[in-house]
């Protein structure tokens, strides 16, 4: 072989390039040894191509395709033939052809590997996957399994289609310092000592929140980062402790142009990534009505079934659970006035559901501080049966117009004074019984939605005291501003969470630019003023410099990926993502490191008691 470098990859040849003579390099993913017909499936990450040594091949020629094995590192010249049209191989790009090898050289050999790169499949056609530590230990062979190259690669497909969008829109980005002062406020810093000023901190950035804001002080009106952040909370499946947002922030601009650039983002990113059509606007529910109805301020919107307000029934009866729930909810501490009664009206399923499945759904609902989930059925002649049905009895007329319930359907009812609480457990029934019943509408593949209107202030009861539900810079929205110190429960931000399937993908608000509503929001979160000025003094310092109006707001890019690759975590689609326990078994980080390192930082270690 004259040159071992590629002339084509293993996804480029198709039935036009019969004949040509090429070069391939790849990793091989099997073969297969007919007796003296040797067939070598090539790949490399744009795809796989059959190569076969056949009787016309040399002598060392066979015997070098005779020793390949798995992942054997390795460079293959040939000439591309045609199939038979018998053997062509539809599932293949490539699979029009074979190339004949006329020689073959030998990277580098593979040890046996510890998992199979090749896809696993058992009877039900559900994909076997090795037990993840082991994954993230060998990542990179991981990596070379079909859907991890596929994952990886939209990813840069996405990244590249961000910044192609937001440079046309005349966006600038911008940089901003990974080493930053700590404001122990929300999620936990990572700190980094500093040799040079002992006994001193740096954080790692929870985002670039008060670096953004700056620059619209500066006067760059329109920044975008394709940000690294760092939080120290415990992982979950769609959290890491380092994590990459699309970072966004515009001055002179209001929540219409914030949203409306957002959906044209994502717009192009879906169009551009997967010819995929997402609509001209996406959804907008008020956080009020996103609990009332789903449950939730992220709900999965890509099937129906609303919640209903029950508490026309609590006077139907004498059944005391239901009378708690319509009671109350007036005496939220938030104040919301509607009814912690709440009815799930499941269609057509009253037949599949025994009673034994009915208390698994209870258990979801009891997760969520449900006292319990109390049910009833539609019979075929139109009469409750089982569960609560006695208490209903003869009430089938009053009742199932108003809920809309039939025959053969399943009536789930959640009852507590707090209304948030009757929420969530019965939008987390309702979210189980979507996946239960595979409620999805194929047609409504990526259903994005904004919440709006959130509450701006929470009560912690822990510690007697009002907390901002987002950040301390969200704008409250004016019609509050006036009551901001005398009646916080009712303010709402201006602020606005972009939510796809189920998932919050993005928060974003208008910003605070007056120093003087700033320090009143600092008061009522029991800020003084050297604490504010000692936490957030430059930002507030910078304000008094004439600053803009200003909003943005930062989708999840790893999240994205994940729900664009239909994952259930984020771990498939970083390259090297840490594990649940925010550890690398590849790498064994986090590490021990010399005692001569920490002499330099002046930091002591002690045990654990």
């Amino acid at each position: 072989m004259e040159s071992t470098k590629r002339t084509v990859t293993c996804g480029d040849l198709r039935a036009a390039d019969v004949g040509k003579k090429v070069v391939l390099n790849g990793w091989v993913s099997r073969t297969r040894d007919l007796g003296g017909l040797i067939f070598i499936r090539l790949r490399d990450r744009y795809g796989i191509t059959q190569v076969m040594v056949g009787d016309n091949a040399s002598e060392a020629v066979k015997k070098t395709a005779a020793s390949l094995k798995s992942e054997y590192c390795i460079a293959v010249e040939g000439v591309v033939a045609a199939r038979a049209e018998k053997d062509v191989n539809k599932d293949m790009a490539t699979g029009e052809i074979e190339v004949e090898a006329t020689d073959i050289v030998i990277f580098t050999t593979s040890q046996e590997l510890p998992f199979s790169i090749e896809e696993v499949r058992q009877k039900d056609g559900s994909i076997v996957l090795p037990n993840e530590d082991l994954r993230l230990k060998y990542r990179y062979l991981d990596l070379r399994r079909d859907p991890m190259q596929k994952n990886i690669i939209l990813r840069s497909q996405v990244t590249f289609a961000t910044r192609e969008y937001l440079t046309g829109k005349g966006f600038l980005e911008i940089e901003t310092p990974t080493f930053i002062k700590s404001t122990p406020e929300g999620a936990r810093d990572y700190l980094v000592p500093s040799r040079v000023h002992p006994g001193k901190f740096y954080s790692l950035p929870q985002s670039p929140q008060l670096y953004k804001q700056l620059l619209m002080v500066s006067g760059f009106d329109k920044y975008f980062q394709i940000a690294r952040c760092y939080r120290d909370e415990d992982a979950r499946g769609d959290r890491q402790p380092e994590f990459t947002q699309i970072d966004m922030e515009m001055s002179f601009t209001n929540r219409e142009e914030v949203l409306e650039t957002t959906e044209g983002m994502m717009q192009h990113i879906f169009k551009k990534t997967m010819n995929y059509d997402l609509p001209a606007h996406f959804d907008r529910i008020s956080w009020e009505d996103a609990f009332d109805f789903y449950g939730s301020d992220k709900p999965d919107l890509r099937f129906d079934m609303k919640m209903q307000d029950a508490a026309f029934m609590a006077g139907m009866s004498d059944f005391n659970a239901f009378k708690s729930g319509a009671a109350n909810s007036g005496r939220d501490i938030q104040r919301h006035k509607r009814s912690g009664l709440k009815a799930l009206v499941v269609k057509n399923v009253a037949d599949k559901y025994s009673r034994k499945s009915i208390e698994a759904l209870e258990a979801v609902a009891k997760t969520y501080k449900a006292k319990g989930l109390a049910w009833m059925k539609v019979d075929a002649e139109g009469k409750f049966e089982g569960g609560v049905s006695k208490f209903f009895m003869g009430k089938e007329s009053e009742i199932c117009p108003k809920l809309g319930a039939e025959k053969n359907d399943l009536l789930l009812f959640v009852s507590d004074e707090n209304w948030q609480v009757a929420c969530t457990a019965l939008g987390a029934v309702r979210k189980q019984l979507g996946k239960d019943l595979n409620l999805y509408n194929p047609a409504d593949e990526f259903h994005f939605a904004w919440i709006v209107d959130f509450p701006y202030f929470a009560w912690n009861e822990d510690e007697n005291k009002w907390e901002t539900e987002h950040h301390m810079f969200t704008l409250p929205q004016q019609k509050y501003w006036d009551t901001l110190e005398s009646d916080p429960g009712a303010v709402k931000g201006d602020l606005y969470d972009l939510v796809l399937n189920g998932y919050e993908l993005a928060s974003g608000s208008m910003r605070i630019n007056d120093p003087a509503l700033q320090q009143r929001i600092f008061k009522i979160v029991g800020y003084s003023d050297e604490r504010a000025q000692k936490a957030f003094g430059f930002l507030v310092t910078a304000f008094k410099y004439g600053a803009p109006p200003h909003g943005g707001i930062a989708p999840g890019l790893d999240r994205l990926v994940m729900l664009m690759r239909h994952e259930e975590s984020i771990h498939e689609v970083i390259a090297f993502p840490k594990n649940n326990l925010a550890a690398s078994p590849m790498d064994e980080s986090p590490s021990e490191v010399d005692q001569s390192q920490l002499d330099e930082l002046h930091i002591c270690c002690t045990e654990k008691k």
